[in-house]
């Protein structure tokens, strides 16, 4: 499992390291654009099995920490509709990895 660590780390999040590659390449290409946005996710039962979100802009301190040492492929079905996700009005909202796998070249 991987931790998506936000602000001065008193917020954390933690994905399967695909997961997390997969929205720190989301992640990364909404701030290059210098574009603010919100990121939100279902919590998991440890922390009560609630929803939470964070504001993204381009200050933002992001530290993605992976427990494996290797890059997962890219699903490039999963990356579009987590884009498409993340130009909406509600922002970025995590889910899960679709069946369709489309590799990224």
């Amino acid at each position: 499992m991987g931790t998506l660590l936000y602000g001065s780390r008193s917020v954390s999040a933690e994905f399967t390291d695909r997961a997390l590659y997969h929205l720190q390449v989301v992640i990364t290409a909404k701030l290059r654009r210098k574009e603010s946005f919100t990121f939100s996710w279902q919590d998991g039962p440890q922390a009560g099995s609630g929803r939470s979100a964070i504001w993204l802009d381009p200050s933002s301190t992001i530290h993605y920490r992976f427990f494996g040492s290797k890059l997962p492929s890219l699903n490039r079905v999963w990356l579009d509709a987590l884009m498409l996700s993340a130009n909406s009005a509600s922002g970025l909202v995590y889910t899960a990895e679709p069946a369709t796998i489309e590799p990224v070249d």
